[in-house]
């Protein structure tokens, strides 16, 4: 999306961390920012995934005041 200058940032659980590290080097984004959720959250209460939406929407606001 940002290559047609649409902002776009990614959110992955705390598991996929490295995984996103290497492919946004590799697709030549490095440093690229994105949001990080505790993993897994699958078994996740609906209380922890209100919580995990707050912090999410906080990292968000942060790497586009960033940007």
């Amino acid at each position: 999306m940002e290559k047609i200058g649409i902002p776009a940032l990614g959110v992955m659980t705390s598991r996929f961390v490295s995984a996103a590290e290497l492919m946004s080097k590799v697709l030549g984004s490095p440093g690229y920012g994105f949001a990080v959720i505790d993993h897994p959250v699958s078994s996740a209460s609906d209380d922890a995934l209100r919580r995990m939406a707050r912090q999410t929407l906080d990292n968000y606001r942060s790497l586009l005041l960033r940007a």
